[in-house]
């Protein structure tokens, strides 16, 4: 007769990390997520920086704007997932066969080489930025994603202000280099004053959905626009 299990013999896969001097608490529970986290399980068997990397992986998916032969503007590429992602969807290392797409990686901080794509340090918010964009890009766009977000500042309502107006930013220029029939994808806070970037972009685009992919945290304020159809 088979015996019953006791339960005993299993374990608790579960990582539970234990505070430490001179540690804070959040700090603590943000590491135990991070180590269950199973984005970040994947992105560190997969190869990827991070588990944004999932993300905009998710939203190709299910609306297919990362083609081969499309040139991308990633705006706020660090710490380079997104640009991983873009680089074998777009074929911008020509090694399938079809057209060959190119990856534009801006962002403030100094990022690590990502094969396949062009990548230059830069802060957005600086006048004349944009123009560097377009002479970096040296032509038009296909789609135009920007995971930018500003140092948090403990002020949930500043902080929404904030990332809002680098989305503003980021659409103003998708509207100057965006092919017709181009992408806009960009990060978001939940919090309201997103409703004038939202009338914007319907006035530009064919479509415009909010989306929550599966990759952001279900505890985060976090959602993404994307902009399909450019009307030029």
């Amino acid at each position: 007769m088979a015996r019953k299990s006791s339960g005993r013999g299993q374990r608790d896969l579960r990582v539970k990390v234990k505070s430490a001097r001179g540690r804070k608490l959040s700090s603590t529970r943000w590491l135990e997520r991070q180590l269950n986290d199973p984005y970040v399980r994947r992105a560190r068997d997969e190869g990827y920086r991070g588990r944004a990397a999932f993300k905009i992986m998710e939203l190709d998916d299910k609306y297919g704007f990362l083609k081969p032969g499309a040139r991308v503007v990633d705006l706020g590429c660090a710490p380079g997932g997104w640009c991983q992602v873009a680089v074998p969807r777009v074929n911008a290392l020509g090694e399938k066969p079809g057209p060959r797409g190119s990856v534009l990686g801006v962002d403030l901080q100094e990022v690590e080489p990502v094969p396949g794509a062009e990548i230059h340090q830069l802060d957005f918010m600086e006048d004349g930025a944009d123009d560097k964009v377009k002479a970096w890009l040296g032509g038009r766009a296909d789609v135009v994603m920007s995971d930018m977000a500003a140092a948090s500042s403990g002020h949930k309502q500043t902080d929404h202000l904030r990332i809002v107006a680098l989305c503003e930013a980021a659409a103003e220029l998708a509207f100057d280099v965006l092919e017709p029939g181009g992408t806009f994808v960009a990060k978001v806070l939940a919090g309201g004053a997103e409703t004038g970037l939202q009338t914007l972009l319907k006035q530009r685009f064919d479509k415009v959905a909010n989306v929550k992919p599966p990759a952001s945290r279900s505890d985060s304020s976090e959602k993404f626009v994307v902009a399909t159809g450019f009307r030029g």
